[in-house]
């Protein structure tokens, strides 16, 4: 039988009809005539009247904000939800087309209230925050005030959101539909790229080396159009960060994420002080391995030759059972996205690669796509993104403004979700080989998560520069930019073959949210001072880590982590996490000496 045609998730599709029942159903187009006309009538009634509202009214005003807020969220979860399994269907892709536009619409006409509140007096918000009527949303009206020295005139903003439309979101989704409907050949199969991807993890080194040859084929024959779509997103960015007053690239995300960039530099400066032990795990990998040479292709490389598949029911027991031994709540709230089919794991044609959690609107609940293809990374990945489905849900009760969580501590809970299952698993074991191998798989999915992250941070640092100083980059430019600071991360321990100088072409983030990448190594190194928290004072943690998931963004990131007893602004924090890496990967050294 064909592992690639048939797997155990084949049959696990979601059910999106909590939010509509088709791309038909008729409430889509009855709701985006009730969103208009109570879009007109908000307007109507506190246009040009917001900083002579009482804190009552204000309190009014952001109860039917919300609201719209949530419907509009509603339209825009399902027809990306929709169109994300099948970028190739024209009907999904026409609907996600419509409600974009029907959304850059809307927004347009609520536009006013952002301009209008960072317009306001700072003795006037004063006066609201202080107001009990407002105390649901204090955090929300005190951070958004962040805002005010780069928001632009009501005019400006409306054309900037409509332009959006046909700027930024219509190469973005070019870039996906690129992506989704490219095919790769390998030993005689047209695959899409995620299955090919897979392969890379695979123990059988040839089939790892021919995989990553097909890949850099199929990027090639994509290079100008993807290098096309790469320039001119980046020149998007660079004239909305002039128009903003941003000085760098990344402050605009920086300020999303409600963190400085000095905090960043010294989150990225850290990390890079420690490429040296990636480069001496390498070394321990390639002695593992028994190779002369670790090549790009074998940094996924499984230690233990083995193709044990995980079936989907299994993945479903063990990541349940280890969220639950942490917490009840938590595992009940993680078995119902299998109960309920708000999972979506099935590997098909057509649907993007990698993998999510959609937090959609409070009203509703998150949903979790992902591409299963059975292997122990794939189980690492539902437990990562049922971590975020956890939050999320919990997070539904601080309503649509205050939900959400910024970057920097969106991955707190699919990491942690993460490393309670390999735990898990890693306590269960008795064969000192079999620890070593998930010991060594550990800290491969580490690295991914902390040193490739800032590496590709270094990447988008690089190439946003050199756009902005060069002008419009040539593919050879990009690739020599992306080879420079990979090198600079695995020196001489990996030997990055010719082809993989272009593989920065296939990388989402890059170009759906600039800046994201840090936030993954933000995250790891957070969850690995979070987790020997938990392990040197147990009583009453798990407890508290709910409550910071419950919490959403509904405060400052420090003051949220600072409850579950962790300082992120202490000095030396970001070194902490990393020595615990360090920790493990002397732990691997000292496994292999004694195997």
């Amino acid at each position: 039988m064909n592992v690639s045609q048939t797997r155990s998730s084949d049959s696990v599709l979601w059910d999106l009809s909590d939010l509509y029942a088709s791309p038909e159903d008729p409430r889509i187009a009855a709701d985006q005539v009730a969103l208009t006309d109570q879009a007109a009538a908000f307007a109507r009634r506190y246009k040009g009247r917001l900083a002579d509202l009482s804190a009552d009214e204000l309190a009014t005003l952001l109860v039917a904000y919300e609201g719209l807020t949530d419907g509009l969220g509603k339209l825009g979860s399902y027809a990306y939800l929709l169109w994300s399994t099948d970028t190739e269907n024209p009907v999904h892709g026409q609907l996600l087309q419509r409600i974009t536009e029907f959304s850059s619409e809307i927004s347009q006409t609520l536009v006013f209230v952002e301009v209008e509140y960072q317009a306001v007096s700072d003795e006037r918000i004063a006066v609201w925050l202080a107001s009990p009527a407002l105390s649901r949303w204090r955090f929300y009206l005190d951070s958004t005030r962040r805002y005010k020295p780069h928001t632009l005139s009501e005019a400006e903003e409306r054309i900037l959101t409509q332009k959006s439309v046909t700027g930024a979101q219509a190469w973005i989704r070019y870039f996906d539909e690129t992506l989704g409907a490219a095919r790769f050949d390998l030993d005689g199969e047209s695959l899409p790229e995620q299955d090919v991807l897979s392969k890379l993890h695979d123990p059988d080194r040839a089939l790892r080396e021919r995989a990553a040859a097909s890949l850099t084929a199929g990027f090639a024959g994509m290079r100008r159009t993807l290098t096309y779509v790469f320039n001119t997103l980046l020149a998007d960015k660079q004239i909305n960060d002039r128009l903003r007053g941003f000085d760098r690239w990344i402050s605009s995300r920086n300020l999303a994420n409600l963190i400085d960039d000095a905090s960043v530099d010294r989150l990225v400066q850290a990390v890079m002080r420690f490429y040296p032990v990636v480069q001496r795990y390498y070394g321990l990998k390639r002695r593992l391995l028994g190779y002369d040479r670790m090549m790009d292709y074998d940094r996924y490389a499984p230690v233990r030759e083995t193709e044990t598949r995980i079936d989907w029911n299994e993945a479903r027991e063990i990541v349940v059972r280890a969220y639950t031994a942490f917490h009840p709540e938590m595992g009940r709230i993680a078995d119902r996205f299998f109960e309920k089919a708000w999972i979506d794991a099935a590997i098909r044609p057509g649907k993007r690669g990698g993998a999510y959690s959609a937090s959609t609107v409070p009203s509703a609940h998150p949903y979790v796509f992902m591409n299963y293809d059975g292997k122990w990374r794939d189980v690492q990945t539902l437990a990562h993104e049922l971590g975020h489905a956890v939050h999320q849900y919990l997070a539904r009760g601080q309503g649509a403004l205050q939900c959400d969580t910024p970057l920097t501590t969106a991955e707190t809970a699919s990491v942690f979700g993460e490393m309670l299952v390999f735990q898990s698993l890693l306590e269960w074991q008795t064969d000192p080989k079999a620890t070593l191998s998930m010991l060594m798989g550990k800290i491969d999915d580490t690295i991914a998560t902390v040193f490739r992250q800032v590496s590709m941070n270094r990447f988008e640092e690089a190439m946003h520069t050199a756009r902005r100083t060069e002008g419009e980059l040539t593919s050879d430019r990009l690739s020599q930019l992306w080879i420079r600071t990979q090198r600079d991360l695995y020196g001489e321990s990996v030997d990055l073959t010719d082809g993989y100088a272009s593989w920065w072409c296939y990388i989402p983030h890059f170009l759906h949210t600039p800046g994201y990448v840090y936030a993954y190594a933000f995250g790891e190194l957070l969850v690995l001072a979070l987790y020997e928290e938990y392990l040197l004072r147990p009583d009453g943690f798990a407890d508290r880590y709910l409550d910071l998931l419950r919490a959403g963004g509904s405060d400052w990131p420090e003051q949220l982590i600072r409850s579950a007893g962790v300082d992120i602004a202490s000095p030396g924090f970001w070194e902490q996490g990393l020595h615990i890496f360090e920790r493990m990967v002397n732990q691997a050294e000292r496994l292999a000496d004694e195997g």
